[in-house]
């Protein structure tokens, strides 16, 4: 706003300096001029003035209309901080306004507390007179009791207590009948439930059948072969192939144990090669057990094979034909899981046959409803959606995607194929003779122990839960975990395990670290 009056300013001086220019005579700055006509002169000087007031009123009327314009401006932006102050003072107001109400409501509170202390004040003089009245009446009436009575008041409270003490004793005889009663009618129902405990618990039979096989040898001198030079041979061959090898006074027979059936199968081919070959040592103990590990693929994906060549299933892929191979080694409450399969996909075509329905499309779905069984113990999750996303994976219809993943009622059934292979399943697993009790809580325990061994800490190479959850071996990278560390780690386990789950007895957790050497003569 400044810069504006001083440029309106400056051109009113400029247009004043211009006129007296043109008013002041002019004086010719050479003496020699030749004689103009004065009349001519005064018309160009006329006309020059007129010329340069024009330009003059122009210039003013402009430097007018800006000073306007500057006016207008600053009327605004006075009115706005006009507007702006009334607004402040306004919302002052209105805060003094609050403020007062809210000192007023304070004032009201603080005599309304005063008033209610007064109040409580007398209630508690009040109280104290009523008190000091009932000790009066009550000495009057003690008084009073012992002139009829004839006794003092220690007196009347000795014949009190023995009459109470006399009547406790009588309740509490009672009360010790009732709870005598109680504990033998609960002490029964216990006792019976520890019988039957511990007779479901001693299921030897099945327990071996899932978890233990039975090797035999050609005579007993090969238990020392097998044994090694102060159990070089056993302690490798357990740290290779992650199963439990038991020698005791069975003649030419050694029992390998494993929760894992498809661990403890490839055990057994490695031990039954070594045997065969006799020579036994830790080297050659992993060759075999490499060679023993591949020869199983190849009899789980024949298994799965002969599988669907028996429904007359084609067309599926590698993979799912592996995974169903796998469940040959694997059981579900004493039934084979291959074996449960083809039998409730037979069950399940017939009915679809009945229904004329594609029993092609049921078989099919029927047989892979257990899949996700091959890797519960890979992967964490309900078998019924694990085996449903392998499914989807692999390129099957989604009826069948479907029908694995509600043959549990985790999903909502859809499908007619659906009903009937929960049907088919419901048929298979429950005819007589089909299942035994289960062990699933025994292999959930031996895997979860297995699990917190390995993702406790770095370096850990492999993880075997060996002795029936007894005992979990750790094999740890010596070049990442040294000796130090190895107990640490082997603490840590053992504190998690204590956290975590409840067994009986004790688990001994053992950290192997083993460094090697290895070079070549040429």
């Amino acid at each position: 706003m400044g810069s504006v009056l001083l440029d309106t300013a400056l051109l009113v001086t400029l247009v004043a300096l211009l006129v007296l220019l043109i008013r002041r005579p002019h004086v010719p700055a050479v003496p020699a001029v030749p004689a103009v006509d004065e009349d001519e002169l005064r018309r160009e000087a006329d006309e020059l003035r007129a010329q340069a007031k024009a330009e003059a009123q122009e210039i003013l009327a402009k430097a007018d209309a800006q000073v306007l314009t500057v006016r207008a401006e600053l009327d605004g932006e006075s009115k706005a901080l006009k507007d702006e102050l009334r607004t402040l003072r306004e919302d002052l107001e209105r805060r003094e306004i609050r403020l007062a109400e809210r000192e007023e409501r304070l004032d009201g509170d603080s005599r309304r507390l005063q008033d209610r202390s007064d109040q409580l004040g007398d209630k508690k003089r009040l109280l104290d007179e009523r008190r000091l009245e009932l000790d009066r009446l009550d000495e009057d009436r003690r008084k009073v009791l012992e002139r009829v009575a004839g006794l003092t008041a220690e007196q009347a409270k000795g014949e009190l207590v023995a009459v109470i003490e006399n009547q406790a004793k009588r309740e509490s005889v009672l009360l010790t009948r009732e709870i005598e009663s109680r504990a033998r009618e609960e002490g029964d129902k216990r006792a019976r439930k520890i019988v039957t405990l511990a007779i479901q618990r001693v299921a030897s039979e099945q327990t071996a059948e899932s978890v233990v096989s039975v090797l035999h040898l050609p005579s007993d001198e090969m238990k020392g072969r097998i044994i090694g030079r102060e159990g070089r041979n056993i302690r490798a061959f357990e740290s290779t192939t992650g199963v439990n090898l038991i020698i005791d006074d069975t003649p030419e027979a050694v029992l390998l144990s494993c929760f894992d059936p498809v661990r403890r199968e490839v055990g057994r081919l490695t031990l039954e090669k070594l045997v065969l070959d006799g020579r036994i040592h830790p080297q050659r103990i992993e060759e075999i057990y490499e060679r023993s590990k591949a020869d199983v693929e190849q009899l789980c994906q024949r298994a799965g094979e002969d599988a669907l060549v028996e429904l007359g299933i084609t067309e599926m892929h590698d993979e799912l034909i592996a995974l169903l191979g796998r469940l040959r080694y694997r059981t579900s409450y004493g039934q084979n899981v291959l074996k449960h399969l083809v039998e409730a996909a037979h069950i399940s075509g017939i009915m679809a046959s009945e229904l004329r329905l594609p029993a092609g499309l049921v078989k099919r779905c029927t047989v892979l409803h257990d899949i996700g069984k091959a890797l519960t113990h890979e992967v964490e999750g309900s078998h019924a959606l694990i085996g449903a996303e392998i499914a989807r994976r692999y390129g099957e219809d989604e009826d069948v995607v479907h029908a694995i993943e509600a043959h549990h009622n985790e999903v909502e059934v859809r499908t007619v194929e659906a009903v009937l292979t929960q049907a088919a399943d419901a048929i298979s697993g429950s005819r007589p003779g089909a299942r035994r009790e289960s062990i699933e809580a025994y292999v959930k325990r031996l895997e979860r122990l297995e699990e917190i061994a390995m993702a406790t800490h770095e370096g850990v190479e492999k993880v075997f839960a060996m002795q029936a959850g007894r005992e979990i071996r750790v094999m740890v990278k010596p070049d990442a975990v040294d000796d130090i560390q190895a107990s640490v780690i082997a603490r840590d386990i053992a504190k998690q395990v204590e956290d975590e789950l409840t067994y009986p007895g004790q688990i001994r957790v053992t950290v192997v670290r083993e460094s090697r050497a290895t070079e070549f003569a040429r």
